[in-house]
């Protein structure tokens, strides 16, 4: 007898065999469609209350960079030692005022001292060894003229001689010997005496050079000694210019080394401000550009007129210096605001700054739709930027609102939901 077996329903007739590859087709086709048709829009609810909204307007836009300067001297003039030695009194403080030449501390030198005593001494010897070689030298000059008086004498009487013995050899009176030996000393008289004026010529162009030399020696050690003392008043640090007293580093019985920096002098007659700039501006900050900057009711004009290269964490220096009137009661390191104008007010669409910068870089922004609920993650372009507005090249329309708070806690939404 044939049983009839039951045929499954419900979900075991759709996982029987002949029937799970349309199963797996179906997962299929409704895996495809949820694909083409899935929404990958994020959103985020966000306190309404928690963002800042804005405008964006159509306005002029003043490119300008605000900065933070501080007053310094035009001219600062460094105080270094000429001498090495121990500080022994500071006689101008910090802060004194103070007018070229004015002795602003005192240094020893034992050393120098030592030197000084030595060069004196080698002086003294040198001037006793001058004044005996004088002496000598005019009694050998005292000695020749004697020599010389002698030997004209005797030039005189064998010339007298010879001339009596010639007239008498002439009328046979005497032998020819006596007659040549006469005439012999004659002539040997006059060699004699001829030798002895070139000696005296000769003695006498020694003796000049000699003393001139020496004379030439003695002025150098004079000369070495007047160094040599003011090197001594070289151990007092005098004010180069008129001013005041800066930075004064030093203490007594310090020893200080030649060239060594201890404080400046400041010229209080002329005054410049030194500012700091982000190297956001560098490709656009020159000499010449203008800065104002306000004080107790009053408007002041500054030019740029240096640019320091070096940059160093994201910024880099540069010096202002005043056109026209300064403040009254201006003092260095006081700190003043500049506003340095970059280029000309142009009309722009404008939107006020603020810390969504910090996240996006200026490459997108929240837009928030006319409904007010919802803001939308926007791409825009921003130009130029000033303390209180960014110029919007692209992105943006006059009249649209946008949020300009931070985005630290969006993260990258798409969609930002205000309740």
């Amino acid at each position: 007898m044939d049983i009839q077996r039951e045929k499954p329903k419900g979900w075991r007739a759709i996982v029987r065999k002949k029937n799970i590859p349309y199963a797996l087709a179906a997962v299929f086709a409704a895996f495809v469609l949820w694909l083409i048709f899935r929404n990958d829009v994020s959103t985020l609810r966000v306190n309404a209350s928690t963002v800042t909204i804005a405008t964006a307007q159509h306005g002029e836009f003043n490119d300008y960079a605000r900065l933070s300067g501080t007053v310094q001297p035009l001219t600062t003039v460094q105080l270094s030692p000429l001498e090495s030695g121990v500080v022994e009194r500071i006689v101008c403080e910090e802060g004194t005022a103070v007018k070229q030449g004015d002795v602003i501390l005192e240094m020893t030198n034992n050393s120098l001292s030592l030197q000084i005593l030595q060069s004196e001494a080698d002086l003294a010897e040198k001037q006793n060894i001058l004044r005996n070689t004088l002496i000598s030298m005019e009694q050998e000059r005292l000695s020749l003229r004697q020599e010389k008086l002698q030997l004209d004498l005797e030039v005189s009487r064998m010339e007298r001689a010879y001339n009596q013995n010639q007239e008498l050899y002439q009328s046979n009176l005497i032998a020819k010997e006596d007659y040549i030996q006469s005439k012999e000393n004659y002539e040997l008289a006059r060699s004699k005496r001829h030798l002895i004026l070139e000696r005296q010529k000769q003695d006498s162009l020694y003796r000049s050079s000699q003393v001139q030399q020496m004379e030439e020696s003695l002025q150098s050690m004079m000369l070495n000694i007047r160094l040599v003392r003011e090197r001594v008043e070289n151990l007092k640090i005098k004010a180069p210019i008129d001013g005041e007293v800066g930075m004064l580093d030093v203490a007594l019985g310090q020893s200080l080394t030649q060239g060594m920096n201890i404080g400046q002098i400041n010229d209080l007659t002329a005054y410049k401000v030194q500012a700091l700039i982000d190297e956001h501006y560098i490709d656009r900050v020159n000499t010449g550009l203008t800065a104002t900057f306000e004080r107790q009711d009053n408007r002041y004009e500054m030019q740029l007129r240096k640019v320091y290269p070096e940059v160093r964490n994201g910024q880099f220096k540069a010096d202002f210096r005043f056109v026209g009137n300064i403040p009254e009661n201006i003092r260095s390191g006081q700190t003043y605001y500049l506003n340095l104008q970059l280029g000309q007010p142009v009309e722009a669409v404008i939107i006020p700054r603020g810390s969504f910068f910090q996240h996006t870089g200026g490459k997108w922004i929240y837009v928030l739709d006319p409904s007010g609920d919802k803001a939308y993650k926007r791409e825009i372009k921003i130009g130029r930027q000033n303390p209180q507005y960014y110029e919007i090249i692209e992105g943006l329309q006059e009249g649209e609102k946008v949020i300009t708070s931070s985005y630290d806690n969006f993260g990258d939404k798409d969609i930002l939901i205000l309740k």
